[in-house]
């Protein structure tokens, strides 16, 4: 773990047994509560391939994980949030719930660019902007996605929850 150095802020890389070269891209904030709390940025579209990793490094803040719970159903693609038209489209959050605590994390699309991805990733979970990056697109478009994700995280609950094997790592 890294400490980001604002807000109490921290992003998260955990190297994985299976995964050395792959680390779990993840921002938190330390004081979890938020109607977002962070944001994670899988690598694939195949985010299930990916839970048990990201639920791993999230147990070591939030304690035994017992619950993941998600605002999308499994025919509901995430947004293309690189293209405009991105704004009228659900933003995809799950919740995940510790012994310990809870984290609500904003999934960032695989596919999407990496200036952009960076800048939800940090926005998410209250990190600094260099000051040269705070007046881009990239910045001002991550600004508007956590926005709509903590607008509809406040008015919805999570509709799913994933089988208690995969969320008990």
């Amino acid at each position: 773990m890294r400490s980001g150095g604002y807000d109490g802020a921290v992003m998260i890389s955990a190297a994985g047994e299976c995964h050395p070269a792959s680390p779990v891209r993840l921002t938190l904030a330390l004081r979890l509560g938020r109607d977002i709390d962070g944001a994670w940025w899988p690598r694939t579209a195949r985010m299930a391939r990916e839970l048990p990793e990201l639920l791993a490094v999230l147990g070591s803040r939030l304690g035994e994980i017992t619950d993941v719970g998600l605002n999308w159903s499994s025919s509901q693609r995430p947004p293309n949030i690189d293209v405009y038209g991105w704004e009228a489209k659900h933003q995809h959050v799950m919740t995940i719930s510790g012994r310990n605590g809870r984290a609500t994390l904003l999934v960032v699309p695989h596919g999407t660019s990496t200036a952009l991805a960076v800048m939800v990733l940090r926005r998410a979970a209250g990190l600094p902007i260099e000051p040269i990056h705070v007046d881009t697109q990239a910045c001002r478009t991550a600004d508007s996605v956590v926005r709509a994700a903590r607008s509809q995280s406040a008015r919805r609950a999570p509709v799913a929850s994933p089988p208690k094997q995969l969320a008990k790592h």
